[in-house]
């Protein structure tokens, strides 16, 4: 690629192909289980706590939209350098065969292992379970399928090293790593003559370290929102529209 953009992307682009945005009042950390909050369901303690809670919290707010399909906004990325924060997979269904999805995939699970190792990458079991389960939406029937596909007895509930998996996940209570290819995006930061956000609310930490970034490397800054945070720098140019605005003005 000669041109040295770097496209950062959050929910807000994934919004048209109806996955609501986290934050959002439908959003996954609006959303909770019954007995928990999004903040404390989505760590890797209550994986290793509370494993069957977890994996239906997981597999009910993201499996669930793991058919949906990339929107104009994802195409228009294929074929630019891009770090998403989004677990959906959309830009690589749209063809981006080189995109970062710095938060992990929706379709890819991990054994159980120590944060900073390099591990494989498997095929998430969302359709084996999908298939034994006669109503995904009974929660008792549901619990013990997802806890078999994922390789947890159902006596200890208790996640086990090497040999239970995880959701390729990044979650609030564990730390970027190469796994998640962190090295690479900061290699794309420190290149970039111009960094856009895209759709995100500048409250995960990938996106305060890409502007520290390009701040520090005096990189042209802009951020693609329609009710857009005011970050406190003059020099930030800032697109009141969405996404799929921004894109169709570009391509029309």
């Amino acid at each position: 690629m000669t041109d040295r953009t770097l496209y950062i992307t959050g929910a807000g682009v994934s919004a048209e192909s109806g996955i609501p945005t986290f934050r959002g009042t439908d959003g996954f950390w609006t959303v909770g289980s019954k007995n928990y909050t999004p903040q404390e369901m989505a760590t890797r303690q209550m994986y290793l706590s509370h494993p069957d809670e977890f994996l239906l919290w997981y597999f009910k707010r993201f499996a669930s939209y793991r058919h949906i399909k990339p929107n104009t906004v994802h195409h228009w990325l294929a074929d630019k350098r891009l770090v998403t924060q989004n677990i959906d997979g959309l830009d690589g269904k749209a063809g981006n065969a080189a995109y970062v999805p710095i938060h992990g995939r929706l379709d890819k699970v991990t054994v159980l292992h120590e944060q900073g190792l390099d591990v494989p990458l498997i095929g998430a079991p969302w359709e084996d379970v999908a298939a034994a389960c006669d109503d995904l939406d009974d929660s008792a029937s549901l619990a013990p399928i997802l806890l078999d596909a994922f390789k947890i007895s159902k006596k200890t509930l208790t996640p086990e090293p090497d040999v239970s998996l995880k959701p390729f996940v990044l979650l609030f209570d564990e730390y970027y790593t190469d796994l998640y290819r962190m090295s690479e995006a900061e290699d794309w930061m420190h290149n970039a003559q111009r960094i856009v956000f895209m759709g995100t609310s500048f409250s995960v930490n990938i996106t305060s370290i890409a502007l520290r970034t390009a701040l520090a490397n005096d990189a042209a800054i802009e951020v693609v929102d329609p009710q857009p945070f005011d970050l406190g720098y003059e020099r930030i140019a800032y697109h009141r529209v969405t996404a799929a605005e921004y894109v169709s003005n570009r391509s029309g």
